[in-house]
Order: C-alpha cells, then structure tokens, then sequence
C-alpha cells in the first residue's frame, strides 16, 4: 500500500476520485434498464445470457420448491447453525430498529397517532459474481420479515444451495437467478415472469448501483450500496489485525477502497508490510490483489484530530477504532458503521454481530445510516381534530391562509366557523 502524507490536496484526490461517477456504468445500465422495461422476458433473458452466460427461460428463472427444500440437506450442520445465530442477532437488532406507533395531543381536541405499515413488496438484490453473498440474503430479508413485508423476492445471478438452505430457512420462495441491471431493471417495472417491487434493496456492483439509482423515480431504493470501502484509524495496535480488516473488505471488488489513517510513521510502515505479507497468501484471482493497488492508501495525520475530521468528510461504509476507541468515537459524525476495539473484526459485523451489512457508501454516511427495519415500513400519521380543537386552531390557521394569499384554504376553515 502506498504510505501519503494526509494534506489538503491529498484529501481533495481522494475525494475526487471517489466522487467521480462512471458514466460508462450509468450508460450501460440505462440501456439495459429501457431494453427490459420495453421487452420484458425477453431483454431479461437476453442480457442474461450476453453478461453471465446464462440461458434462462420462463420454467427456469425462478428455483422450484423442491430444490429450495432441499437445500438444507445439501449444507453443513456446521453452516446452518451459523445461519442461526446470525439471523437470531439481525432479527433482535431489527426489532429494537422498527418505528413504534404512538399517539400525542397536540393541543386539547388535537390528537396525532402514528401508523406502522409495511411496504407490500421488496426485492433483495443478492450479489453473486465469484460467490453467492448468502449473508445479504440474511441482511435484507430478515429486517423485512420483521417489519411484515409480506411479499419478498430475491434475485441471484448464481444462487448456491448455501443461499436456497438460507431461503428455506427464512420461508422464501421466490428466489430468480438473474442479476445485474436487468434484475433491477426487472424488480423495478416488471416483467411477464416477475411482478414490480415497491423497494429495491442489496448491495452491488457499479452497474448495479447506477441501475438502483437509475430506477429510483419509479421504484423506491434503500441506498446506494456499491463497492466497499473500509477505514481503519489507530495510532497504535496490531498491524496484523489492522492489515487483516483492511484486505477483508479490498477483496470484495477489484474497485473496493481500503484506508489506513494514522499518526504513526512506524504503524503505517508494519501495516504496509502486513498487507504485502497477507495478500501474498490470497489466490492470484482474488479482487483484493488489485483493489489494494488501485486503491489501498495509508494516511499519515499530523494529529487525531486532523485524522478524525479526514474520517468525517470521507464517510465511510466501515470504520474501525481499535485502540483509543471511546475518545475517538467522540470526535467520529459520519460512518456507515463503527467498529470498537481490537476484537471487533470488520468481518463479525459483515456475518454475524447482528448489525446490518448493507451501508452506504460513497459519502452518503454524511447523510443516513445503514439499512433497518425502519426501511421497510410506512409511517402514517393520522390527525383527529374534535370541535374544540377546531376552534383553538381555526384562527391561526385564517391568518396562515391570508399570509400565503390561499383563498381556498381559507375558506376551508372558515365555512366550518
């Protein structure tokens, strides 16, 4: 990894760097996206078969009970009572995250309650480019389960039977093998095989995310969840440890951005040596190999407080703190998720912690936190006005309407007076 100096023209090329769209993405995923809309079956099919090599047909996109009732014997033991544990912990974080309804008196004869609806349909993108992401499926599906949805379907270029044992598990039965922006594309307006979602939600590629923004006007999205990026910030600790966490998220995408902030000239360099020592020991076909050359960077701060604040403007999806970690959480607005202590390894957060591992990315941590449970409901509000609160609001309403010169709304008030 190379070691840079933290300035203000190193921050503002990073920055840069990450802020620049790819057109050719958004191009590519718009044609696919209109191609789908206009022909339904038949352009899913097609790009289908152009970008993953395979050929699907109206009786194969979607997998048979069967075969997903089966999965479970296909598994190790070993694998389902991991499925276990991790969806007992997102399903205990879920619950804590779903909004409540309530009820408030505004003024006497003014009451407003609040109704939990769930969203009628959501599609969970599951991305599956070397592997299934069978932890997505864990991520999406079960915050909505909570929240009530009562239709989910998933989309899986290549779901694997680890995937279809997590979809028995959860009671899934609509699960597609298709991916890429022609699944958006397909969960966003439909198609003769799949009916339209409501709400897309899933990490993905760059095509991807620029097909869940591109469908974004027509059909509601979580975030834009595209190639990871970690940060760890640490002025001393385990440069094994701080290496391990860092090659961890570089290996999901050759675009995936790996940080290390520090203060320490001698950390930086143990942790720059760790990172080499590590990847030597991956497959030559692992992303990480090129994402960490591409865009593996180590920090030098000239203070925690310089460190902290290039942390906030950065956003990222995964922070890690471990050492000092009380005193810099402090200092710490803008993350996707935090990371606290040496033990708290990236990849328990990715898997099993409970915490969700769909997050934003790409500086939108400045502005929302990851996916919940939250994401999937409708908060409705519902306004009782009795005569009495009518009066005590009536007036001011009047001089409102006057203020906006809204003759109708004044009228509105008056003619109950």
């Amino acid at each position: 990894m190379r070691i840079l100096k933290l300035t203000v023209e190193t921050e503002k090329q990073l920055l840069a760097t990450r802020r620049t769209h790819d057109a050719a993405a958004q191009r590519v995923a718009q044609r696919i996206i209109e191609d789908v809309r206009r022909r339904g079956d038949s352009a899913l099919f097609a790009w289908t078969e152009k970008l993953d090599g395979t050929a699907l047909t109206r009786k194969s996109l979607f997998i048979p009970d069967r075969q997903i009732r089966s999965a479970a014997r296909c598994v190790s033991a070993q694998f389902l009572r991991a499925v276990r544990q991790a969806a007992r912990n997102i399903r205990r974080l879920a619950e804590t995250q779903l909004p409540c309804p309530w009820s408030v008196s505004t003024e006497p004869g003014v009451k407003i309650r609040q109704l939990v609806s769930p969203i009628d349909a959501v599609g969970c993108y599951i991305p599956g480019g070397r592997s299934s992401l069978v932890s997505t499926l864990l991520m999406t599906a079960v915050p909505a389960q909570v929240a009530g949805v009562p239709r989910i379907i998933a989309v899986c270029p290549r779901p694997n039977n680890e995937l279809l044992a997590v979809a028995e598990f959860l009671g899934l039965r609509e699960i597609a093998c298709v991916g890429g922006a022609q699944a958006v594309a397909a969960l966003a307006y439909g198609t003769q095989s799949i009916a339209p979602v409501e709400k897309i939600c899933g990490p993905g590629n760059k095509y991807v995310t620029a097909a869940k923004q591109a469908v974004s006007l027509d059909c509601a999205i979580d975030l834009p969840a595209g190639p990871t990026e970690a940060v760890v910030l640490a002025s001393r600790g385990n440069p094994a440890w701080i290496a391990a966490d860092l090659l961890a998220q570089a290996e999901h995408a050759p675009d995936a951005g790996s940080v290390f902030v520090t203060t320490s000239r001698m950390l930086a360099q143990q942790v720059a040596a760790q990172v080499s020592r590590q990847l030597v020991m991956l497959p030559p076909e692992n992303p990480a190999h090129r994402s960490i050359k591409s865009a593996g960077t180590i920090l030098l701060a000239p203070s925690l407080a310089a460190a902290c604040e290039f942390v906030n403007r950065f956003a990222p999806e995964h922070l890690s703190l471990p050492y000092n970690a009380q005193v810099l959480l402090r200092r710490i607005r803008s993350s996707g998720t935090v990371f606290v202590g040496p033990w708290a390894g990236q990849s328990l957060g990715d898997y099993v912690s409970g915490s969700n591992h769909v997050l934003p990315t790409a500086g939108w941590a400045r502005r929302r936190g990851g996916l919940s449970s939250a994401d999937f409901v409708k908060c409705i509000t519902v306004q009782e006005i009795s005569r009495h609160g009518f009066i005590r609001l009536a007036d001011s309403a009047e001089t409102f309407a006057c203020a906006e010169d809204l003759q109708a709304h004044y009228n509105a008030v008056r003619i109950r007076q």
